[in-house]
């Protein structure tokens, strides 16, 4: 699927993997924002055209949702190429945190690897995804409240997966989620993790949202708000 358009930006939506994060559904509520904001959407279902190193050199945002999936040593290549010299990408949830495993180039470019997200008392739960659907609150932090990205939002709650994220320091982080110790917890103190953050790659910008595991968290107000700003920031 195309809406390419020669005197527009660009934007490429790489989308697949896991179907429980509704890749497709996720990525086309995003589209007519994209469209009404000027950009031309080309929609990919695979990795595969991040080989297409000519076309990548055209494109000015990459939103890639693909959850648990992989990616060749060439798709790699190319991707990595375009992200350094100023093509910016950006996505939500496990579709770009918890990409591909095997790949620690990507987790290095990306800043952030999903690990963990805490699950319900297991007397309660039933074998669902919602089964891991926890109360939470994302809280901005100094950087944020000054970042576009986040600017006049506060401290919100949500009902979802709260994303335990392996990270570094060279992330912006412009919010965080602290997990809780329960008592059927293996960890024995709170735990603060990034929940969105930025990072320059290269010439490049990365967005993350930690927030986004399915459609109706995508739609949460102020999440959307924070995504929509966020591809917008990362944009050539």
């Amino acid at each position: 699927m195309t809406s390419e358009n020669s005197g527009e930006r660009k934007v490429l939506i790489v989308r697949g993997g896991w179907d429980g994060h509704q890749p497709v559904e996720t990525t086309d509520s995003m589209i007519p924002f994209l469209e009404r904001n000027g950009f031309s959407v080309r929609v990919e279902e695979s990795t595969g055209i991040y080989a297409d190193t000519d076309y990548l050199t055209t494109v000015d945002l990459i939103l890639q949702i693909n959850t648990m999936a992989s990616i060749t040593k060439a798709e790699f290549a190319g991707l990595q190429a375009a992200v350094v010299n100023g093509t910016g990408m950006g996505g939500w949830h496990g579709g770009i945190a918890d990409s591909y495993r095997d790949n620690a180039d990507y987790l290095h470019m990306v800043g952030g690897q999903f690990a963990h997200h805490a699950g319900k008392d297991p007397a309660e739960r039933t074998g669902e995804q919602s089964d891991n659907y926890i109360p939470y609150i994302v809280n901005i932090t100094e950087l944020g409240r000054l970042h576009p990205i986040t600017q006049g939002i506060d401290d919100f709650d949500l009902v979802s997966e709260q994303y335990w994220v392996l990270s570094d320091e060279y992330n912006d982080v412009l919010a965080t989620t602290t997990q809780s110790v329960r008592p059927w917890d293996a960890w024995n103190r709170p735990v603060t993790a990034p929940a969105i953050w930025t990072r320059q790659w290269g010439k490049g910008r990365i967005f993350v949202s930690a927030p986004g595991h399915r459609l109706d968290i995508l739609d949460n107000p102020n999440v959307r708000t924070i995504v929509e700003r966020g591809l917008l920031w990362a944009a050539r």
